[in-house]
């Protein structure tokens, strides 16, 4: 590598120096592509990439998703999501969460830019999901590996609803989403990485009610441990945002959070999601050596 890649912890996260996202060649963006695999997430400091050069590095890892509310508003092109938090609109980002569970097929990727940020306040954090698995005991493993969680559109449509504050067009894009998705959905709890074959944990977030096939208090009783389990600070990196700053992470094996300590300061990201594959669960590959 052109770049050095030097780690936030010891189990996720790197900071990439000495290379430009938006300017390096195909060889080098395929080292910051390897480097990403190796460490679930990376940033790079003061990058500073302009909207169209946020839209190109998304396009060098797939193709640009297009954010599923924003079809619904008849959005056909691939375009930047702006997230900003501020005295009128609370955070609202700091439970654990992959993006977009609801549907079918979730991104694989995510490529955030740091646009305004607090003075003190608003990091982000990212949970590897590969040793949140690794680290379960034997047991626990065998129970979970291909389990089934049923995501619903629940959470989505209160966001609307609260955001919207019941108004009639906030009614009608409820009508459009439930046209166009599922409103419950079924994904593996223990998934398969396309790229490494590696098993991760697959909670989703606020869209994950329940356990298929369980009774209410086991799937709520198993659910409430896992989710403990993938807060442990083992499995974390935290990065405190400067302006300019890149993170790219791989959504199919990490959770992440935006922690809330900012508000009412200003603090403004934007984001771009590169299309996924399906969650499937392969029992033929993927295990490690039992927890200890």
């Amino acid at each position: 590598m052109s770049f050095t890649a030097e780690r936030v912890t010891a189990t996720i996260g790197a900071v990439l120096e000495g290379v430009s996202l938006a300017t390096c060649s195909d060889d080098e963006f395929e080292s910051v592509s390897e480097a990403l695999h190796e460490h679930q997430v990376v940033f790079v400091r003061g990058a500073h990439l302009t909207p169209d050069e946020q839209l190109s590095v998304a396009r060098r890892l797939g193709t640009p998703s297009i954010y599923p509310l924003a079809r619904l508003r008849g959005v056909t092109e691939p375009a930047l999501q702006s997230i900003e938090d501020g005295p009128d609109s609370p955070p609202t980002a700091e439970i654990w969460h992959t993006d977009v569970s609801w549907t079918e097929t979730p991104p694989g990727y995510a490529v955030l830019c740091g646009v305004t940020i607090p003075p003190y306040g608003g990091d982000t954090l990212w949970a590897s999901m590969f040793e949140a698995y690794d680290e379960l005991s034997a047991p626990i493993r065998t129970l979970v590996d291909g389990l089934v969680g049923e995501h619903t559109t629940e959470s989505i449509v209160e966001s609307i609803l609260q955001r919207g504050k019941g108004s009639p067009e906030a009614h009608a894009t409820v009508e459009r989403l439930h046209a166009a998705y599922p409103q419950v959905l079924t994904h593996p709890i223990v998934r398969t990485h396309p790229v490494s074959g590696r098993r991760a944990l697959f909670l989703g977030g606020q869209s994950l009610r329940r356990i298929r096939g369980l009774a209410a208090r086991e799937s709520d009783a198993l659910l409430g441990m896992l989710r403990a389990h993938v807060a442990d600070e083992r499995f974390q990196c935290r990065w405190r945002w400067q302006e300019g700053d890149v993170a790219i992470w791989d959504e199919r094996s990490t959770m992440h959070r935006a922690a809330a300590d900012h508000f009412p300061q200003r603090r403004h990201v934007r984001r771009v999601e590169v299309d996924g594959d399906r969650p499937y669960f392969d029992p033929a590959v993927g295990t490690r050596p039992a927890a200890a």
